[in-house]
């Protein structure tokens, strides 16, 4: 069992799934027989897009951003996936892009190149701090899991954004929400990416963007599922309730929200 855990589990998660393995609990199957089997993600069921060719250099282009300083090996296919079936969703609406939470523009860069954005007639819009996490807004426990992840600890990562998004229809806003959200002068949103790990900010930007979403227009929760953030999952759900709709859960542990 440990050794498999090992094999499938980066050594970095280990402390944030606060979870207890005994006998019996869980049937192990061997990795080889998956067809997926990365970010704690383990299926037999068809994961043939990985073969895509439009997503594959989607993907490259996406994880190139990141240049495994965060990824450190572990694929997130099935993740990207779900972005990129969203924006090819979302480029037939009428509305802009909106990505909360951007670090290198991983999401963006893949999901740019999957829907030939260039040719859609939109905007992207990219809000973050590039510095990490603003203690204003978060909890000392999301600090706490930001300096883990060591979003903090990446210099350049602004400039960086910068040239991989230097010639595309990008709008690049650098600052913490909610501080930022009212520099997004689009009135009409038809895509929306959650991933700022800290509930304060993801709420604001929900609250913020959803009267703009168009009917129809899509939410993507990157870590609604994730292990550790349950709190994020709490106030997403909140939110939902509040506008009379539900949140889709993923295996990928992201979560969908579709404005009716």
């Amino acid at each position: 069992m440990k050794r498999w855990l090992k094999t499938v589990i980066p050594p970095s998660w280990i402390a944030h799934l606060k979870v207890v393995l005994r006998p019996g609990d869980y049937h192990v199957l061997p990795k080889a027989g998956m067809t997926y089997a990365q970010d704690l993600l383990f299926t037999r069921h068809n994961a043939d897009f990985m073969r895509d060719p439009l997503f594959a250099e989607a993907y490259r282009l996406g994880t190139q951003t990141d240049d495994g300083q965060l990824l450190k090996g572990d694929g997130i296919h099935w993740r990207v996936h779900v972005i990129c079936w969203a924006a090819w969703h979302a480029r037939h609406l009428e509305g802009d892009f909106v990505d909360c939470g951007v670090n290198t523009g991983m999401y963006a860069r893949a999901a740019i190149h999957y829907v030939d954005f260039q040719r859609a007639g939109k905007t992207y819009y990219l809000l973050d701090t590039f510095s990490g996490m603003d203690p204003r807004f978060s909890s000392p426990y999301e600090m706490r899991r930001n300096e883990i992840l060591g979003y903090s600890q990446r210099p350049g990562v602004y400039e960086q954004v910068q040239r991989t998004f230097a010639g595309f229809p990008v709008e690049i806003i650098r600052g913490a929400v909610p501080e930022t959200l009212s520099r997004v002068p689009s009135s009409r949103i038809a895509f929306l990416s959650v991933d700022m790990n800290a509930v304060l900010p993801e709420v604001a930007a929900l609250e913020y963007f959803w009267d703009k979403l168009v009917s129809g227009g899509i939410i993507v929760l990157d870590d609604y599922g994730y292990p550790g953030c349950l709190e994020q999952k709490e106030a997403h759900d909140r939110f939902a309730a509040s506008r009379g709709v539900k949140v889709l859960s993923l295996p990928t542990c992201q979560g969908l929200i579709l404005k009716p």
